[in-house]
């Protein structure tokens, strides 16, 4: 597997030649300067690949190009957006890069409700803390019908919790879960929040299902006629939030998916902690089920509780089974080369990571700091030489 570094251009705190140290060959990264809904450009494009290429590195994945919400609605906007992405995706073809990451999560993409969890060890992780979230979205945001979204267990949890937060923790927590973290595109107060989760008023999961294989069906054959491969981001968390639909959690989902445009352009990025933050999703049956069209890994892991909370876990202590993932993906790749397959190796990344030592006093974006992430790198790397040994061992 082509082991990968996600990097968030000139502005990333951790340098390019620190990521090679850390024994990455690729960069995951987009043109995060580039607004949503404006194509990227042949020019923009060569820029950031001649400087990657300069740090002796590859631009193996671009993720994201961004989804905009006019796409996920299929609104009046819809076909110009499509056209948008599609120049975006040729300009990433005609550079060579051949991965492009995308997701179909309405309104906000991934969701922590804690940067800075305390685990155990002393070091900190992300956390999504379902009370935490009840509390905003019932006490904070009181968005109409935000009852049904939990149980009376969860909300009657979610009333103490925030009637003991100060004034501080609320404006925090109100900052984790809409001003957006890493790679998202956008960034939100209340009243823009409120707004954009209003547009969904009329679009429940089939719609949305439904114009994400309409926008599939725009763009994976561009994608097929430039050899481009498209790897859809699971849900993060995958389950609804603020009563928004979410169609890209289960097994079935990704089944669907892949049957709607079954083109081997259309595929998947296996998210191990977004995937696994679900206990009803088999990952290893999974990664086995839909080898033929992953396209791309995030190798963290989760530790999940029996409410629906989680947190970023050690890549290889969480609560799925990482190993198994990573021999499934390496068996896929071997079929892929006995097959002929020209590009046979699955990027990866070690996705997030704990915070660690002395990068506590310097400034990370939130689960990207150094440290935890080359320790992650180093554990799977440590895995995939243990399996490789196994299966060519007499």
């Amino acid at each position: 597997m082509e082991q990968t570094w996600r990097w968030f251009g000139p502005a990333d705190p951790i340098p390019l030649a620190h990521i090679r140290q850390a024994g990455a060959t690729g960069i995951v990264t987009a043109l995060h300067h580039v607004p949503s809904g404006v194509a990227w450009s042949d020019a923009e494009v060569a820029a950031r690949k001649r400087e990657i290429e300069a740090a002796g590195l590859t631009w193996s994945v671009a993720e994201s190009i961004p989804t905009p919400e006019s796409i996920k609605l299929r609104n009046a906007d819809c076909a110009t957006a499509i056209e948008v992405w599609k120049e975006s995706l040729r300009a990433c073809a005609r550079a060579g890069i051949k991965t492009v990451c995308y997701n179909f999560m309405p309104v906000v993409d991934w969701t922590r409700t804690d940067l800075m969890w305390q685990l155990p060890s002393t070091g900190h992780a992300l956390r999504f803390d379902m009370t935490d979230f009840a509390a905003y979205d019932l006490f904070m945001l009181r968005r109409p019908g935000a009852a049904q979204s939990f149980t009376p267990e969860i909300a009657a949890a979610a009333e103490v919790r925030f009637a003991a937060m100060s004034a501080d923790d609320r404006t925090r927590l109100e900052r984790t879960i809409i001003a957006g973290l890493p790679g998202a595109d956008f960034s939100y107060d209340q009243t823009a929040l409120r707004q954009r989760i209003d547009a969904y008023e009329n679009t429940d999961a089939a719609d949305l299902a439904a114009n994400l294989t309409h926008f599939l069906s725009e763009v994976a054959p561009v994608a097929q006629a430039e050899g481009v491969h498209l790897g859809i981001h699971p849900d993060d968390p995958p389950l609804p939030l603020f009563g928004l639909p979410r169609v890209v959690s289960t097994a079935s989902d990704l089944r669907r998916i892949l049957a709607s445009v079954p083109v081997d352009a259309s595929g998947l990025t296996f998210c191990v902690g977004s995937l696994g933050s679900r206990a009803d999703n088999p990952l290893v049956e999974m990664a086995t089920e839909f080898a033929s069209r992953i396209h791309f890994a995030h190798l963290r892991d989760v530790a999940r509780e029996d409410d629906g909370s989680f947190y970023e876990a050690d890549h290889l202590d969480g609560s799925n089974d990482m190993v198994g993932v990573i021999d499934a993906l390496l068996a896929e790749e071997r079929r892929r080369a006995a097959d002929g397959h020209a590009q046979a190796a699955i990027p990866l990344r070690p996705d997030h990571g704990h915070l660690l030592g002395d990068d506590g006093d310097k400034r990370s974006n939130p689960g990207y700091s150094y440290i935890g992430r080359l320790k992650g790198l180093a554990e799977i790397r440590g895995v995939m030489r243990a399996l490789d040994r196994a299966t060519h061992r007499p």
